[in-house]
């Protein structure tokens, strides 16, 4: 609310039209566990599905013989069953029993429970049930979330950790957004606040309170979308903050979309790996992300060896530099030993170039080197771990990176871009204007948009049910039955009869051959077979009217007067060596080594490379041949 305050200046609240909002606080509540205390309540003989699980043993677990399981979503104690049983065509095969489901909310209500999440079997292909079982809890529990309203697909446990973490946030979720506008109408705004969902739209807040899961990666969604704003088709989005480093491929000027990631797990990267956290299906963005950022804390393990990160110094105390409290040398102590950054790079406060050459002093001490090769190595080593959030979401799987270019943002990202782009053998990086604030640039263009789906193996069809979901759509969205300016995108998950997994592919008279064309880009095999379709998958999407991220431009740069050169460390030169340091506003072609400073970001521009500003703010770096 401080920074809407200023932002705003002396420009008239009523003047807003549109409030667009992009926030961690979901990811924060599943991985702090500060989440509301969930029931969860399902058909009798499956309570244990919750407590059982599906854990993957990764990293050094694979080793401990006294391997504990992550503790469950929901604990045992709190999991309850009803009486019912739907069949998987949607029949009744046991009716429900209304005393069963009493019984079960007073014990709900007597541990002071507030929050349930309902998840039958098979409710997907027949919700009655479920939606008699919400109406009588809510008798007794406040907050009630169905899996046929959040997300009606097959594979129960998938389902029913998929309403589960809505049920856990949704509280959270809600508080949240009425205190939200609660500010701004303070503020005198009174425009419709919109909250970006992980797959990229964005949707009222009302509706992000009721599916509170669908904005677990909220926030790193908004940088990917302003990534696709370059105005190049294949594109790797890199964002490097204070605490993760994020990537996410992007091709023909769309980022790639999962429909299931597990959040809360390690050693998992993307996000893919089943049993390494808890599934959720939902679209999102398909990124991989990694504990690499600028807070990033160096230390050296028992065997000697020196490890960066994912423990990280935050903001408070944050890295030794800031001088607030902080000693643990990180990658921005690092950086400004270095000579990368200045200590007025920040414009908020100096940074103390004798306190981060103590904190790297520790580190250099330990290992027996000199302070410069301990703060290059320090940097080095992040960018090999950044590097493998690239790898995974590019060569692990099937894509050469060396066609695309890599877009960087973010507040650290422009400093370890070229370094990460020379890793994969790519040779263009681009700087987006604004970098810093990217991720609200990207805000500005997301579209008000939901998707919908549902399981139906038995549908004869598939126009109805395409129809049906386009009118819960368009009641999500708020938008008119006969409104023509929306975009209907329909798709299909589609399998080989007898097997277990799907694949989606967009709706259309050429399915099946669209299905074996993806069978054998994924799998390497040429095959066709008898083909069934799974689920119907449906998103409506509102365009925005201008997709522009408001004008480029650049701010001016640290106060005080700026220096020509400095000196910065770079071993092709044989260490430290005389730069020059420009801005974007009054750089020309420059070639490497240089540095380019600015208050959001520093951009590095390494030997071998040159970096070339563009009219609209961004600059952009190239490899030069042979380098």
């Amino acid at each position: 609310m401080s920074g809407i305050a200023q932002v705003l200046g002396n420009v008239t609240p009523a003047m807003v039209t549109r409030v667009v909002h992009a926030t961690t606080l979901a990811t924060n509540a599943v991985l702090e566990r500060t989440g509301a205390r969930v029931a969860f309540v399902t058909t009798r003989g499956f309570r244990s599905l919750i407590p059982l699980g599906r854990y993957a043993r990764v990293e050094e677990d694979r080793y401990d013989l006294r391997f504990t399981p992550p503790v469950p979503p929901v604990a045992a104690e709190d999991c309850f069953e009803v009486d019912e049983r739907v069949g998987a065509d949607g029949a009744v095969l046991t009716p429900l029993s209304p005393d069963s489901v009493r019984r079960a909310a007073r014990e709900i209500a007597a541990r002071g429970i507030t929050s349930a999440a309902v998840c039958l079997l098979h409710s997907y292909a027949n919700p009655a049930h479920e939606r008699q079982v919400a109406e009588l809890l809510r008798e007794f529990v406040p907050d009630v979330v169905t899996s046929s309203e959040v997300w009606p697909e097959l594979r129960e446990y998938e389902r029913a950790t998929t309403t589960i973490m809505s049920a856990y946030v949704g509280p959270l979720m809600a508080s949240y957004l009425t205190r939200f506008q609660a500010g701004l109408s303070a503020l005198g705004i009174t425009a419709p606040v919109y909250v970006m969902e992980s797959g990229g739209g964005v949707m009222s807040a009302g509706q992000a309170a009721r599916r509170a899961v669908a904005t677990i990666e909220s926030g790193p969604a908004a940088g990917v979308l302003a990534a696709s704003l370059t105005g190049h088709p294949d594109v790797i989005s890199f964002d490097m903050g204070g605490t993760t480093a994020k990537a996410c491929v992007i091709r023909n000027g769309r980022p790639e979309i999962t429909h299931e990631f597990h959040v809360g797990g390690k050693g998992s990267f993307g996000g893919r790996r089943a049993g390494t956290g808890v599934p959720v299906r939902t679209p999102a963005i398909d990124l991989a992300e990694v504990g690499a950022g600028g807070g990033s804390i160096a230390w050296v393990d028992v065997a000697g060896a020196l490890r960066v990160g994912p423990r990280s110094a935050g903001s408070s105390p944050g890295p030794a530099c800031y001088g607030l409290g902080g000693s643990a040398p990180t990658v921005t102590d690092a950086n400004l030993v270095l000579g990368y950054l200045s200590p007025r790079s920040f414009t908020a406060f100096p940074l103390s170039a004798e306190l981060a050459e103590k904190a790297v002093d520790r580190v250099a001490g330990t290992l027996g080197v000199t302070r410069e090769a301990a703060a290059h190595a320090v940097h080095e080593i992040v960018g090999a771990t950044m590097g493998s959030a690239v790898h995974v979401v590019t060569v692990q799987r099937g894509i050469d990176p060396r066609g695309f270019v890599l877009v960087a943002f973010g507040g650290a990202g422009p400093m370890h871009a070229a370094r990460v782009a020379e890793r994969f053998g790519i040779d263009t990086v681009v700087v987006p204007a604004l970098c810093g604030v990217a991720s609200a640039a990207g805000l500005l263009a997301g579209e008000l948009s939901t998707e919908r789906v549902l399981s139906a193996l038995s549908a004869q069809d598939p126009d109805a049910v395409f129809a049906g979901l386009e009118a819960a759509a368009r009641a999500d969205l708020g938008v008119a039955r006969d409104a023509a300016d929306v975009r209907v995108e329909r798709s299909v998950d589609v399998r080989f009869r007898g097997q277990a997994h799907e694949l989606t592919v967009p709706w259309g008279p050429s399915v099946d051959s669209a299905f074996f064309l993806r069978y054998q880009q994924v799998y390497g095999i040429a095959q066709e077979g008898e083909i069934e379709l799974v689920s119907f998958r449906l998103r409506l999407t509102v365009p925005a009217g201008d997709r522009s991220p408001g004008p480029p431009g650049t701010r001016e740069g640290p106060a005080g007067e700026r220096a020509a050169t400095r000196l910065a460390y770079f071993a092709e030169c044989g260490g430290y060596v005389d730069v020059p340091v420009l801005t974007r506003a009054t750089m020309g072609a420059a070639r490497g080594p240089a540095i380019v400073e600015d208050p959001e970001s520093t951009i590095v521009v390494p030997p071998g490379w040159s970096a070339v500003p563009a009219p609209d703010g961004s600059v952009t770096l190239t490899r030069e041949a042979g380098a």
